[in-house]
């Protein structure tokens, strides 16, 4: 384990070096403990350890129990080793639109399911956790995801009628979802779906992400009419004009661009339910648009710690 580690800078170098399962093991280890290794149990963190080798695991001396990197991660549970799961991290973070399950799983030859999962938890990893809120000069718009649904049976339909009436278009084929964006200008992007695009839904999601006194630019939606009384809010009227001076919306309309491009060529049509996600995974991949693709993979692997999600949380079976 005293080998030096290294970042593979593209995805045939990323490719070549993980192919070998402890090479990979080791870089994981490294990116979750760089100051050491220390038991991940609860209300342990010794760093008393040592490692056995055959089963690359570590044994705690402290509370005598054994441990892998996976353990309180996206990874525990998964019988996919690093040499598969590093690749599939790479491709997300890396891919400006995204892979889809189906592509995944021929790429690393595994089932779709078990490669929809992967890409799952790896946008799960993805989520902001951040309580900083956006300041300055914010711009906010809202729009709806969805798209055509083929294949829904008649009682299908109308569950779904049921759960969200104003979202279901005539005659039942389409299902759009509402969703709110906000852009710091110079700074990050933030969305989430919102269930209705209704003022109190709306102002209640700004007051938790844009600091008060912030200016914000919208577009003269009335729903927005009452952000004045906490921003000082300047109003683009699209039916006239789409940019006057500094103000427009034209920084989270590109987002919007990037996020539909990604959604309706590669995802087709995600489920209302897990739409959350895949904002997720567009808005960390926006947002770190900067580094370079084998800055991402160690950034995305971090955040894989204490980020565990199990197949019965995402799915409700």
């Amino acid at each position: 384990m005293d080998k030096p580690v290294r970042f593979p800078t593209t995805l045939l170098e990323a490719v070549r070096y993980f192919s070998d399962p402890e090479t990979a093991h080791r870089f994981a280890t490294m990116i979750r403990w760089p100051n050491g290794i220390a038991c991940p149990r609860m209300g342990c963190g010794s760093a008393d350890v040592h490692y056995i080798s055959t089963r690359r695991m570590w044994r705690c001396n402290e509370c005598k129990r054994q441990f892998s990197t996976k353990v309180g991660t996206i990874f525990e549970d998964s019988p996919i080793g690093y040499d598969k799961w590093l690749p599939a991290m790479w491709l997300l973070a890396s891919n400006r639109n995204g892979i889809s399950s189906c592509e995944l799983a021929r790429s690393l030859g595994v089932t779709q399911k078990t490669a929809w999962f992967m890409l799952h938890r790896i946008r799960h990893a993805m989520k902001s956790g951040t309580f900083q809120k956006l300041h300055g000069e914010v711009e906010a718009d809202e729009t709806f995801i969805g798209g055509r649904i083929q294949r829904a049976n008649n009682a299908a339909k109308k569950r779904m009628q049921a759960r969200n009436p104003e979202a279901t278009m005539k005659g039942g084929q389409n299902h759009m979802t509402a969703v709110l964006g906000l852009r710091q200008r110079g700074g990050q992007v933030r969305a989430m779906v919102v269930p209705s695009t209704r003022t109190l839904t709306l102002n209640l999601r700004l007051r938790d992400h844009v600091a008060k006194g912030s200016t914000l630019y919208t577009d003269a939606y009335d729903s927005y009419n009452a952000a004045r009384y906490r921003y000082v809010h300047k109003v683009i009227n699209h039916s006239e004009e789409y940019v006057r001076g500094e103000i427009h919306t034209n920084s989270i309309e590109s987002f919007w661009s990037v996020l539909k491009r990604t959604i309706k060529g590669t995802y087709i049509c995600p489920r209302p339910k897990h739409l959350d996600r895949y904002l997720d995974e567009q808005v960390w991949r926006f947002n770190n648009r900067e580094d370079k693709d084998g800055e991402r993979l160690p950034k995305v692997l971090k955040l894989a710690d204490g980020a565990r999600l199990t197949y019965k949380a995402l799915t409700g079976n």
